[in-house]
């Protein structure tokens, strides 16, 4: 296969910006866990510590007291602490986005890039995997080249919406006030759904996003929609997609042509590429699609042969 790879001074400098993305995406776990806030509150003369939540639900920790007032310190300075980690390594991310860009270090779609920081943001990125051609970017990333232009080429990002975690995405949902739409809409406004087709939603320049899930099994819902929302996406059944739904997770820091980074979760390589000439070989595939479908597989095998042998031993399910 034709491999392009992307030179020492961009690897190293992806090195170096993933590490940092990454020490990003921990210190932000970090600050989660001491967000709403804590305050004295006086109740017929006595100071009780009220901690609050981001939704201004509030609980007493109990009256003022040596060991309330170290809660109360340690809250504080742990919150500071946090926040300004975040504060200091979001700086050193925007500035190795320009580094990035000034070198070339990365080329996958800022359309697909943004939707992924969306799917951070909402805390919703657990629900959903990239199982399309978008993959290969993970893919490539990880083992430092790029891929042929025909292997990538592709207008829509295939999202496989993990049915056994429905309660938890329609909670999340919930608390947001919001739908997949709208959410979507945040990134390009001009995404609406098709008529007839409600599981793709397109923006105006062409670009689509389908939501898919596993063929129905027990206590599956169907049909199934991402929330309780008029207009969302009504989700397709995929099939063969339990084989992706149960696959090894693969994830990599994905750059864009702008050089914003985000975390892109796939599944494991050789997972895609078996699924790929599983595709390949049904009977009524568009011959035009199988051709891909077998250059895919072949490319991504290739791959892990040749960059990335840490996962040529891949866990059962994914052979």
């Amino acid at each position: 296969m034709d491999f392009h790879d992307i030179g020492d001074d961009a690897r190293r400098q992806y090195i170096d910006a993933r590490a940092t993305f990454e020490a990003l995406e921990a210190a932000e776990t970090q600050a989660a866990g001491v967000r709403g806030g804590m305050y004295w509150k006086t109740v017929n003369g006595v100071d009780y510590l009220i901690r609050t939540s981001t939704r201004n639900a509030q609980k007493s920790l109990g009256a003022r007291s040596p060991e309330t007032e170290a809660i109360h310190n340690s809250f504080v300075q742990r919150k500071e602490a946090a926040q300004h980690r975040v504060k200091d390594l979001g700086e050193a991310v925007a500035r190795h986005q320009r580094m990035n860009r000034a070198l070339f270090v990365g080329r996958t779609p800022t359309i697909v890039v943004d939707i992924l920081d969306m799917l951070k943001r909402a805390d919703i990125s657990e629900h959903f995997t990239v199982v399309g051609t978008h993959a290969l970017y993970a893919y490539e990333t990880a083992a430092g080249v790029r891929l042929r232009s025909a292997a990538v080429a592709t207008r829509d990002v295939d999202l496989l919406w993990d049915t056994r975690k429905r309660f938890r995405l329609a909670t999340q949902l919930k608390r947001l006030d919001s739908s997949m739409l709208a959410l979507l809409r945040k990134v390009d406004k001009t995404f609406s759904l098709i008529d007839d087709q409600r599981y793709t939603a397109v923006n105006s320049k062409g670009f689509e996003v389908d939501i898919l899930r596993r063929e129905v099994q027990e206590q599956d819902p169907h049909p199934a929609q991402l929330s309780e929302a008029a207009d969302d996406f009504w989700v397709v059944q995929a099939r063969n997609a339990e084989q992706l739904v149960s696959a090894p997770r693969f994830s990599a820091v994905v750059v864009g042509a702008t050089g914003h980074m985000a975390r892109m979760n796939t599944v494991h390589p050789l997972a895609f590429a078996r699924f790929k000439r599983w595709l390949a070989h049904r009977p009524d595939r568009d011959p035009l699609k199988s051709g891909r479908d077998t250059l895919q597989a072949e490319t991504v095998e290739e791959l892990v042969r040749d960059y990335l042998p840490q996962l040529a031993n891949a866990p059962r399910d994914a052979t």
